[in-house]
């Protein structure tokens, strides 16, 4: 502790260290001195955390000459290996998670100062946070989902000169080997032929020009994501001014040639080096930590899992030791000493010392309120405080507040800033909007009264232009239709380039595929929601005729922002978690599932709006007869009340057997029915039940094998689950129970090939 006090006042008050430097020979006694004035308590805060957890969304900041420097929004996911960093996501709640990330060349001095400060962090904002340890390529899945599209690792850091910039450089040479089918890592490797494999993608980075090479031996999902990494770099490093190009193993274009040399034999790929027995990866054992005389001990509460919740005493804190998934967890009791609190962190890592356990075992250490999923797994009665079971309800935790819900308030809604800086939310979309449509290779004005409305057979460009600070900032989004032709999507590229030229580059570029709309994009129309039609076109005359029966799909993101999405109109798409709009010959319907939102009510009153007529307001569980006709007659759907605003969130693994054995691994982040990899089995967890969905492009030993894993995995369960109903499924006959844990889920989503629709946005 006296070095810790020391450490904290050395490094964050500088009028101090300046002392320190004036008074050379009286630095001991000056560190003493401060020692005392510091130990009651007052903490000495960074000014970084002034604005620390104020908004939903991810903050990251580098650890540089033993001070924090934050990380620019645009390169959020880039880290460099010789440096530390940490990590604070908010959630809406607010609920907060604090990561320490340890690159594999950091110092120790680096580290050390990384703790500090996630620490302080903890401390500033009342013990309130999870806090992670996270080191490089063993990060947790919570980790890893905050970069969907790829956790990108850099050579060097900032001791030899590396710096996180954005800028229209395009002096860039530098080659990234993907690895990894869900949790995606890009890894920077000496740009030489020595480097690469045929069983894998990457990605050659010569500035104005990306290519991604693919091996001869790698698979089209590993194609799929490495194409997700390159349409990031280009996006977000080049602001949108690179061009993108898929390059096969022996098909290499000149430019790639004169970069990397002649090239030679390349090697073929080598299975993950996953070789652990994950059979016994859910033994769990409980430890009591006590502050015995001032030195921690630990002390045995129960040899296995599954545990009781009475077990945790609100007066101690405990290690629950999962070493065996690389995995230490440190619950800290509401009411235990303050130093054991403070000191959570440094005895989880010497637990993980003195039991040999590998030095990138993950930590988590959690306030009683804040535990995590993994860590309540573990027990078989575990119970939230003040949890409620009715639709629409919050649960809150002492200062740890969960919302399952928002209530709807409408004088807020322009103020709610729970629109997350994890989705791009710049802003609250309340600067100017300019829409056009792409039409004859040109680009058409769009009549400011149907701004919000989109149809999948165009292409759209939106400009934004919002204020930061005393400048005028820009984003133009490129919005495609899952319609549309070929010349339009190549006209929307090229109109998009023009625009950003125009505008002297300064512009963020993003590109959007029907369907995978960002948060901001759809906050941009004033409170009212994003509609978008499944087809047709809003070109004068150019109308396709529309179904004379349709419906919409309503639903609020986790940011507050709503869309509605027309489906197929047929009573199996239905949710009990949403608002569903139907117009037919015989009337306009407005459909409220039984755990809808006020604000998916309130987007529905809209959309009934622009659909003509007066709509009659149906509940769910007394509907009309001729609602179910219009819709074909009955049929099941999706009635889980849970979903979606669980207590526990639903878990997606893709299991697969192309490392040589057959693994089941945790798709991170909020997934999308394009996480389902078809030549995988996939298996779906939604507590209630276990889903094995089998992609068509499954192997024989993956599809022989599902069955056992499923059975397994319930099994193997630490909360000691038996009996779950295992449900399964083949890719294309998906029945609403499954197709309801994805937003407007699409039954022609595999008709066209996903990497031919990728490669249209290259």
């Amino acid at each position: 502790h006296m070095w810790y006090y020391s450490f904290v006042l050395y490094h964050t008050n500088p009028s101090h260290l300046n002392d320190l430097n004036r008074k050379k020979k009286e630095k001991k006694k000056k560190r003493k001195a401060t020692l005392f004035l510091y130990v009651p308590g007052i903490m000495v805060f960074h000014k970084e955390f002034q604005n620390a957890g104020k908004e939903p969304g991810l903050q990251i900041w580098r650890i540089e000459k033993m001070d924090l420097k934050p990380v620019p929004k645009q390169l959020q996911g880039n880290f460099f290996t010789g440096d530390a960093y940490v990590v604070l996501y908010t959630t809406s709640a607010p609920s907060y998670n604090v990561h320490m990330w340890l690159g594999n060349e950091c110092s120790q001095d680096e580290g050390g100062a990384a703790a500090i400060f996630a620490m302080q962090l903890d401390d500033h904002l009342g013990g309130a946070p999870v806090q992670y340890r996270e080191v490089q390529n063993n990060e947790s899945v919570t980790f890893l989902g905050y970069f969907k599209t790829g956790i990108k690792y850099k050579q060097g850091g900032v001791a030899s000169g590396f710096q996180h910039v954005v800028t229209n450089d395009m002096n860039v040479k530098r080659l990234l080997h993907i690895k990894g089918r869900r949790a995606i890592r890009a890894t920077e490797v000496n740009m030489s032929w020595a480097s690469f494999n045929r069983g894998d993608c990457f990605i050659v980075d010569l500035g104005k020009d990306i290519y991604q090479w693919c091996g001869s031996e790698c698979n089209r999902f590993e194609r799929l994501k490495a194409s997700e990494v390159a349409i990031g770099i280009r996006d977000n490093e080049r602001n949108g001014r690179a061009s993108l190009e898929m390059v096969e193993d022996g098909a290499e274009p000149q430019a790639v040639l004169a970069a990397l040399g002649p090239k030679p034999n390349i090697p073929a790929g080598s299975p993950d080096d996953e070789t652990t027995d994950r059979s016994n990866q859910k033994k769990g054992t409980l430890y009591m930590v006590s502050d015995a005389a001032g030195s921690m001990k630990t002390s045995l509460v129960a040899q296995s899992s599954p545990f009781k919740q009475e077990m945790l005493t609100p007066t101690e804190c405990y290690i629950l030791d999962n070493g065996v998934d690389s995995k230490i967890f440190l619950w800290k009791g509401p009411n235990a000493n303050t130093e054991e609190r403070k000191a959570a962190m440094k005895v989880a890592e010497q637990f993980i010392k003195d039991k040999n356990y590998p030095k990138n075992t993950q930590i988590q250490v959690m306030p009683a309120g804040g535990e995590t999923t993994l860590f309540k797994q573990f027990f078989s009665n575990w119970k939230d405080k003040d949890q409620t079971t009715g639709p629409g309800q919050a649960y809150s935790i002492g200062r740890i507040a969960k919302v399952s819900q928002v209530p709807f308030d409408a004088s807020s809604l322009h103020s709610n800033k729970t629109m997350a800086a994890q989705h791009g939310m710049v802003d609250d979309g309340s600067g100017k909007v300019q829409i056009w449509r792409v039409e004859g290779g040109d680009k058409v004005p769009v009549d400011p009264s149907s701004y919000g409305q989109f149809y999948g057979g165009d292409c759209y460009l939106i400009l934004y232009t919002y204020r930061q600070g005393s400048r005028e900032q820009h984003i133009i989004y490129t919005w495609q239709g899952l319609k549309c032709t070929q010349d339009e999507l190549a006209a929307s590229a090229f109109l998009t380039v023009k625009l950003d030229d125009s505008m002297g580059g300064s512009p963020v570029q993003v590109r959007v595929t029907q369907g995978q709309e960002p948060a901001h994009l759809m906050s941009l129309f004033k409170g009212k929601p994003m509609i978008i039609h499944i087809g047709g076109t809003s070109r004068k005359g150019g109308q396709s005729q529309t179904g004379s029966t349709r419906l919409f799909h309503i639903r609020q993101s986790s940011t507050c922002a709503t869309r509605a999405v027309e489906v197929e109109p047929t009573a199996s798409q239905l949710n009990t978690n949403d608002v569903f709009v139907l117009k037919s010959p015989g009337g306009l319907f407005k459909w409220k599932g039984v755990a809808a939102s006020e604000e998916e009510m309130a987007a529905a009153k809209y959309a009934c709006s622009f659909l003509g007529g007066s709509a009659t307001e149906i509940s769910e569980g007394k509907e009309p007869a001729g609602f179910w006709s219009a819709l074909g007659g009955k049929k099941d759907y999706q009635t889980s009340k849970s979903l979606q605003k669980t207590v526990k969130p639903p878990r997606l693994f893709g299991c697969s057997n192309k490392t040589g054995r057959l693994i089941a691994e945790e798709v991170p982040g909020d997934f999308t029915q394009s996480d389902l990899a078809t030549d995988d089995v996939m298996l779906l967890d939604t507590w209630e039940q276990v889903f094995v969905w089998i992609g068509n492009d499954a192997n024989e030993v993956e599809r022989n094998g599902a069955d056992k894993i499923a059975k397994d995995y319930v099994d193997s369960d630490p909360s000691g689950r038996r009996g779950t109903p295992v449900i399964t499924i083949k890719q294309g006959f998906e029945p609403p129970t499954f197709t309801g844990w994805f937003q407007a889920w699409d039954a022609k989503m595999w008709d066209t090939d996903p990497l031919d629709r990728i490669r249209a946005r290259f």
